[in-house]
């Protein structure tokens, strides 16, 4: 951010001190923000005003409304899709006497094309807002304070403006309290996903007739938008780059469908709505994607249209390969994107930003595994990046960017690089701390990992500590369970009949009844016996249930059985009805077996020569290929990338602290002196 941004920044920042007392904090936005929006658009509009107004006088009345939008818009200027035919002005408004400022300003915004008209009544809902500022008599301050700044594209442009937005927004969230997840993107980190996305399309993105479409599904203010059709049009300036998103926050949405309009976008290519509920853009398909969805969000609330898609669509829906947990939906979008990639020669690549949970959270066989899965076994996962801490505005939690695509280079086709990108080499502290941002990735460091990326470095030297190709199966495996056969042993001890007592199914019974098992167990089960064979026991408790009449069910057996017995190595291995051992659910145990090894070895190696009396249940089997044990798959960066660091020696340490003592000893004699 330059310094003049940041000026700037300060100056907006000290109009939203004024509506201190009037507004909350949290209120704070939505009154500077339209405003920055509306002298943005002011300031572009009014060295065509006469000619707009000069139009409007001469359209004939029955004009169509196509037709006139089109002869106004143009009228505006060129690759500019909105026009005003108010008389006013910011410059005429100042001329105006103060107390008729409400009015001329609602005029002012009435003025607009439908398409702004509806940013700022329906989204920003700004004339309840300007309402607001005349009631408390802080309107004609605040309007005339938006007045002096010169926000034209010859001052400041469309980057220098997302600039201003991203601090503003950064501002307006902190004193918001707003979740980690609900932040805004650095610039440097978009570049950087940009980079990654078309280092290696460089040759196909130059010459002419060229068309490419790039999308956000949560687009925010249009950031990642804007640098992206920025970086593509530095590599080709005859590229013709088509942006679409989609947005559910009404004042992210406003600011973006703007800077859509104000760039000579077609702005009905930002959708407002739920992305995941409402896809506005269900038929399309697009050559990039791009996004920084929230982090550890929930999607309770509208859970039900999801499920009941990926229940009835299945694999021809976007969420077939399953659901995350409903706390965090991040591969709900990443599923999402996938769903638009080209099936084309070009194909789609793909930039993600996301926390740490979706590269392992969830067992095999959970949602979040078998969508792991899915993308790995459909090799679409082509590197994964893990960013600097401390990035980002609102959390300082580790984040990692993903890559994927569905035209993978044959050198990577059933590969998958990591790229650990948080070190010190990679990012540098920032001067002044923006929230939870300390540090930032210089222009060097971006060019390096994107590097690393595009010429697939790794193995030993240089880059072996950051960058690693793994195969797509390294990160699989099977989930065997493995069991123990059941051992028993039984004696009728005080404890275990106070046990028996307060089970259930033996409060069911009468206590005529009760007071038969219990005397048979006393009677004929000697307390000072004790059964290891199961079979053995039984018989004994037949026989002497039998002796006092006490015919009970099968549950209350059961409850007798369970509060005779504990388990004992040394007793014998307890046989179901097929005489095969029964397994003791208390020892049950899963081994992961690397998904490229046989599960017979591995046991042969890593169980039975210390539990050799353990088996595996082959009843337990993965759904998709019936192979035993459940297939999962997980990326676990500090497996790949730790580095071991050994202690210090204990003479060291020792040393050390004798030294502390002795700095304390002196310190408190020079307090008794």
């Amino acid at each position: 951010m330059t310094a003049d941004i940041k000026t700037l920044g300060s100056f907006v920042w000290s109009v939203a001190e004024l509506l201190r007392g009037d507004f909350k904090q949290s209120e704070y936005g939505k009154v500077v923000l339209p405003f920055v929006v509306l002298r943005r658009l002011d300031c572009i509009l009014e060295p065509t005003k006469a000619a707009v107004l000069s139009m409007a006088e001469s359209l004939p009345a029955d004009i169509d409304d196509e037709a006139r939008d089109a002869l106004l818009s143009s009228a505006a200027g060129k690759d500019i899709q909105l026009y005003n035919t108010s008389r006013f002005t910011f410059a005429t408004l100042k001329g105006q006497d103060a107390k008729d400022i409400h009015g001329n300003l609602v005029n002012y915004i009435t003025g607009f094309s439908p398409n702004v008209r509806d940013i700022f009544l329906e989204k920003f809902l700004f004339t309840d807002q300007l309402k607001r500022l005349n009631d408390a008599g802080l309107l004609y301050l605040v309007f005339d304070r938006f007045s002096q700044i010169d926000l034209h594209p010859d001052e400041i442009s469309n980057l220098e403006m997302g600039y201003l937005f991203e601090d503003l927004i950064r501002r307006f969230s902190e004193i918001s309290n707003e979740t980690a997840g609900e932040h805004y993107t650095p610039r440097e980190v978009i570049r950087l996903i940009v980079s990654l996305l078309l280092v290696n399309d460089r040759d196909a993105l130059t010459g002419s007739g060229i068309i490419r479409q790039v999308y956000d599904p949560a687009a925010g203010t249009g950031g990642m938008l804007s640098i992206a059709e920025m970086e593509m049009k530095a590599l080709n300036d005859r590229i013709r780059v088509e942006l679409f998103g989609q947005e559910l926050n009404p004042e992210s949405f406003a600011i973006c469908k703007s800077d859509m309009l104000v760039t000579g976008h077609n702005p009905e290519n930002i959708a407002f709505g739920n992305t995941l509920t409402q896809d506005a853009h269900a038929t399309k398909r697009f050559h990039y994607m791009l996004s920084n969805p929230p982090y550890g969000v929930d999607w309770k609330k509208y859970a039900d249209p999801i499920k009941d898609e990926a229940a009835n669509d299945g694999m021809d829906g976007r969420f077939g390969a399953g659901l995350p947990r409903i706390s965090d939906g991040q591969l709900l979008f990443l599923q999402h994107m996938i769903s638009k990639m080209r099936n084309d020669e070009q194909g789609s690549r793909i930039g993600i930003v996301m926390n740490g949970s979706p590269l392992f959270t969830g067992g095999a066989g959970s949602g979040e595994s078998e969508i792991r899965r899915w993308m790995l076994e459909n090799d679409w996962v082509e590197a994964i990046i893990a960013l600097p801490t401390d990035l980002f505005y609102n959390t300082g939690i580790q984040t990692y960017v993903w890559l994927l695509t569905n035209r993978k280079d044959t050198a990577r086709r059933g590969k998958v690089q990591l790229i650990d990108a948080s070190g010190e080499r990679f990012w540098k502290s920032m001067r002044k701390s923006l929230g939870s941002k300390r540090r930032e990735i210089p222009p060097e460091a971006c060019d390096e990992i994107a590097r690393i990326y595009h010429d697939m470095l790794s193995g030993d030297g240089d880059w072996g500590d950051v960058s690693k190709i793994f195969a797509t199966t390294d990160f699989g495996y099977r989930e065997i369970r493995v069991e123990r056969p059941l051992k028993l042993a039984f004696a009728v001890t005080p404890e275990a009949l106070e046990t028996l007592r307060e089970a259930k199914p033996f409060q069911k019974l009468d206590e005529d009844d009760q007071s038969r098992v219990i005397g048979a167990l006393q009677d004929h089960l000697p307390a000072d016996e004790r059964w290891t064979c199961r079979d053995d026991f039984d018989k004994a408790l037949s026989a002497a249930l039998r002796s006092k009449g006490a015919k009970i069910g099968v549950p209350v057996r059961k409850a007798i059985l369970s509060a005779l017995s504990e388990r004992d190595e040394a007793a014998q291995v307890c046989i179901d009805k097929n005489g095969n051992p029964e397994p003791d659910t208390d020892l049950r145990d899963h081994e992961l077996v690397p998904l490229n090894e046989d599960w017979r070895e591995y046991v042969k190696r890593e169980v039975l020569p210390f539990v050799p009396d353990a088996w595996v249940d082959e009843s337990y089997t993965d759904a998709q290929d019936g192979g035993v044990g459940r297939v999962g798959y997980e990326i676990n960066f500090n497996r790949y990338f730790y580095n071991y660091v050994p202690p210090r020696p204990l003479e060291e340490i020792d040393a050390e602290l004798k030294a502390l003592e002795a700095e304390i000893a002196g310190l408190l004699q020079e307090v008794v002196e």
